[in-house]
């Protein structure tokens, strides 16, 4: 497994870009709830459902194993967010 680490130098100071993890599904909604979170994207694969969800300064990962909670949050979404399925 590799993992990569982008940093970007913004007026001269650098800043990490790398996506942030988040556990627990409790603090992914209020993280989609925050007044800077932009967009929701949606991918599936056959193991697991990941939700990405776009913040102004970083991006903000949930992985769930579980496809029935995977729906309830899909449909807990707030309404004013795009999501995108991939």
């Amino acid at each position: 497994m590799s993992v990569f680490i982008l940093h970007v130098y913004v007026s001269g100071k650098l800043i990490d870009v790398t996506p942030k993890q988040i556990h627990e599904i409790k603090d992914f909604l209020l993280t989609a709830r925050r007044k800077d979170a932009r967009s929701v994207k949606i991918k599936r694969s056959k193991d697991a459902v990941k939700f990405k969800v776009r913040c102004s300064k970083y991006l903000y990962t949930l992985c769930v194993f579980d496809t029935e909670k995977a729906d309830k949050l899909k449909q807990s979404l707030p309404p004013g967010l795009s999501i995108q399925d991939l």
